[in-house]
């Protein structure tokens, strides 16, 4: 990596600002506030999977001992979601439940044993409906029968529209359907000279963050409701409170606390905000809500399962002529980011390898089960997954090495995609070449014994949407900055740091511009009453963008010091600088003026000194409908090898060693890039090789019904399971980002399964067209190979489904954006 020596800072390592707080324990997250007379609030869940609520029964509970307040929905019955077209969600059930664990009743109480207890007061009658658990009965029209229900019997002869989960979806049980074609698919496949047909699948799992979900809430005697809450988007949960609560935005204050872990769980607004909300107002006491573990397996919004067709026709020479992308997602019972994460699973396929005409379909179905939302890479790690592991089928069909093969076509840096996405610069060779370099890859791949493997996977990733959840034209991220008379600065931004350091990014950039220590600088994050807004940390948007608005806010500061103190040493500004503490002289002409010197000299002549700024990002993509998810102001690239040990007997399987390259831009903090390319390995290679969110189907347990919801059952890896990771950041300074800056958070888990998929098979010969990759289904694929029949494992069949016409959108007239 080239490090500019120009910086104090920035390409650096420097401790995480908040880290020795954290490793104290200093840190206070939302299940460590206590407030005076503080309740605990505990809230009733559905037993049924699909159900319509026919009365509840609360008085019992009001009588316990300790108990202050119940509620049930018809005491909050604004519905609310993240998407203005998915406001389907309800504070408390009011009508019916869509799955396990929905809260139909919440109650306030003097301790938490108190608060569970009086649950079991509170009397439900349910009238069971049918429920969906597949896509494939996702998918069926409402005329016909589900398959499925609660006891595990035939579903009970009951109109068809009660098996319906969401009236306003598209049709049926089919959330949203998307169909768009750019350029001639047809076309294209007539001029491929090879062309494939395969099927994915890509189970749902989830986020496992160390800290629950947790709220506490306290109503003022100014009226004033204070919500503290362990989330990811205070902005947006502060819409919803100001929607559901029934109360002007700036009666309601929103706090997000430290967040022990996110990675796009806690960016939905959820119940537990509302209830304590409400609790709070009806008390007139503040009130805490923590979740149970089991209760944020339910509460999930985890990555959605996704079965894939996907058809691709290839030139001799490895070009792209078509492809055909028709996905499936299992989205649950609610829309959460859905409509997002279906578009996601078409968008940013486009970014890394040129396509000459594309198709892509979709179709998201509700099901009752726990929502999906917008885990770590957000609709993207599936399709990649598939079309890394199809690229090596065809290298092998060309006698091509995959490396290479991919290293042919790659998008050029400032170009235009068919699906009118910019891309700014591809640092994606770069990458290829370096982890091959590093791993031997040419070698291993044609010399290694029988059982030992190496692959490669790719992957790329957006820094920040282009478009707000929201649509408005007001700036994404705001900066303010404040200086005192003794030299502190003070920065507030609405960001949230969970866990990724982007308050170690907003004092970094400070500190370079001022020329200062990061010690004198005082972050103030993610409170609605004393930060401007930042839309939340999602889409890996946070380094970009709060980047560019703490520059555009720093600069002026910068430039009123340093012309203040010009006018006291008589000396023109442009010939000072600020650097070490210090304003001194770039020939060290004059002796150099102490920072709190120059600061005071500032103020003296331009009055208190503060400054703001504010990033919108720039107006890019098409101008068809759907073309607001996946434009970005850069995009990021991976590419990561992987080397597995495989029983050639048994399937069992070790990752030895991965090497992975991320086109980091330009590092702010190297150690906490690093952390975070590591942190997508380790998450990639859990979800490759264990995770999965499965439910049951009935028979001994309610259809529905969450098969591992704890720690010790939910499969992940653990630190002892971790391989050896050569991490290499590319530096490609794309204009976009603050000091050449794009996404580390995300992009750095996308390569990881496909590599894993890829090394299986130069292990051991089979293909294993799913995740997880377990040993299961290897070995299964080893018994198939010895018979003499293919060592392919995924699914063999697909979902026959008339989709809507495609919208044809024509093609970018011209690719170079120069």
């Amino acid at each position: 990596m080239n490090k500019n020596n120009n910086y104090q800072w920035i390409g650096k390592s420097w401790t995480k600002v908040d880290g020795l707080a954290k490793a104290k324990g200093e840190t206070v997250y939302a299940d460590d506030l206590f407030l005076p007379r503080m309740l605990y609030a505990k809230m009733l869940r559905s037993p049924h999977p699909h159900a319509r609520i026919k009365s509840i029964d609360i008085s019992k509970a009001l009588k316990r001992s300790g108990v202050v307040a119940a509620m049930t929905g018809k005491d909050l019955p604004i519905p609310f979601g993240i998407l203005p077209v998915s406001q389907d969600e309800e504070t408390l059930c009011v009508d019916k439940v869509r799955m396990i664990g929905d809260p139909v009743a919440a109650v306030a109480a003097i301790d938490e044993e108190t608060a569970e207890a009086a649950l079991e007061d509170i009397v439900v009658e349910y009238e069971i409906l049918p429920s969906i658990l597949t896509i494939e009965d996702g998918l069926k029209p409402l005329s016909e029968r589900p398959v499925r229900e609660e006891s595990g019997l035939p579903a009970p002869d009951v109109p068809a529209a009660e098996a319906q989960i969401h009236e306003y979806a598209d049709s049926g049980n089919i959330h949203k359907q998307v169909a768009l074609e750019f350029g001639d698919t047809e076309t294209g496949f007539a001029e491929a000279d090879h062309i494939r047909e395969e099927l994915f699948y890509y189970e749902g799992n989830t986020h496992l963050p160390m800290e629950e979900h947790s709220a506490v809430a306290q109503h003022g005697a100014d009226g004033r409701v204070t919500l503290w809450s362990s989330t990811q988007t205070p902005h947006y949960v502060h819409r919803a409170l100001a929607k559901v609560l029934e109360m002007p935005a700036s009666q309601i204050r929103v706090i997000a606390t430290p967040v022990g872990g996110g990675f796009g769980g806690k960016t939905d607004p959820f119940q537990h905000e509302m209830v304590v909300c409400k609790l709070a107002m009806m008390t007139g006491r503040p009130v805490k809500l923590t979740l149970t573990r089991e209760e944020v397996f339910y509460t999930h919004r985890g990555r959605h399962p996704v079965l894939m067709f996907v058809k691709a026709g290839m030139k001799s020479d490895g070009s792209i002529t078509a492809l055909h992308f028709r996905n499936f997602l299992d989205g649950g019972a609610y829309g959460s980011y859905g409509v997002a994460s279906t578009f996601y699973t078409g968008a940013l396929q486009t970014v890394t390898y040129p396509i000459a005409n594309y198709k892509f379909e979709a179709m998201r179905v509700f099901t009752n089960k726990a929502p999906c939302g917008p885990k770590r890479g957000h609709g993207t790690p599936q399709p990649r997954f598939a079309l890394e592991v199809l690229l090596d089928k065809f290298a092998e069909d060309l006698n091509l090495d995959p490396a290479e093969l991919r290293l042919r076509h790659l998008m050029p840096d400032n170009s235009k995609t068919i699906n009118h996405l910019t891309v700014t610069t591809n640092g994606l060779g770069e990458c290829i070449r370096k982890v091959t370099e590093s791993s031997g890859f040419q070698k291993r791949r044609t010399e290694s014994t029988l059982g030992k493997g190496i692959g490669l996977g790719c992957g790329s990733y957006l820094s920040g949407a282009g478009l707000p959840i929201y649509w408005n034209k007001m700036p994404h991220s705001g900066v303010q900055i404040k200086i005192d008379r003794g030299g502190g600065v003070t920065i507030f931004c609405g960001s949230t740091d969970i866990g990724q350091g982007s308050n170690s990014v907003l004092a970094g950039i400070v500190a370079e511009e001022l020329g200062i220590g990061i010690e004198q600088v005082i972050v103030v994050t993610a409170d609605t009453d004393l930060t401007p807004v930042d839309l939340g940390s999602y889409s890996s948007r946070v380094t970009l963008m709060i980047g560019n608005a703490t520059l555009a806010a720093v600069r002026p500061l910068r430039e009123q010091i340093l012309s203040a103190t010009a006018e006291v040493l008589k000396i023109p500004a442009e010939k000072l600088t600020l650097r070490r503490g210090q304003v001194v002289s770039k020939n060290g002409s004059v002796e150099p003026v102490s920072f709190v010197d120059a600061v005071q000299w500032a103020e003296t002549k331009f009055g208190t000194l503060g400054s703001v700024g504010s990033y919108t990002p720039p107006r890019r993509g098409g101008k068809f409908k759907g073309a607001g998810v996946g434009p970005s102001p850069n995009y990021s690239y991976s590419a990561c090898v992987a080397e597995v040990t495989c029983d050639p007997e048994s399937g069992l399987y070790s990752v030895d060693k991965l090497w992975l390259a991320h086109d980091i831009g330009q590092a702010i903090n190297e150690k906490l890039v690093i952390g975070q390319v590591e942190g997508g390995a380790y998450m990639g290679l859990s979800e490759a090789t264990m995770e999965a969110q499965v439910y049951r189907a009935g028979k001994d347990n309610p259809a529905g019904l969450h098969k591992t919801p704890s720690m010790l059952d939910y499969k992940s890896l653990t630190a002892l399971d971790m391989p050896e990771v050569e991490t290499i950041l590319i530096e490609t300074h794309d204009p976009e980002g603050p000091y050449g800056a794009k996404e580390a958070g995300q992009g750095p888990l996308l390569p990881i399964m496909p590599a894993i998929a890829n090394a299986i098979n130069n292990a051991v010969g089979v293909r294993v067209d799913e995740v997880p990759i377990t040993p299961e289904k290897i070995f299964q694929g080893l018994q198939n190979l010895k018979k003499g029949k293919s060592g392919r494992i995924g699914p063999k069949k697909f979902p026959k489904i008339t989709f809507p016409e495609a919208l044809k959108v024509e093609p970018p007239e011209d690719n170079s954006v120069l």
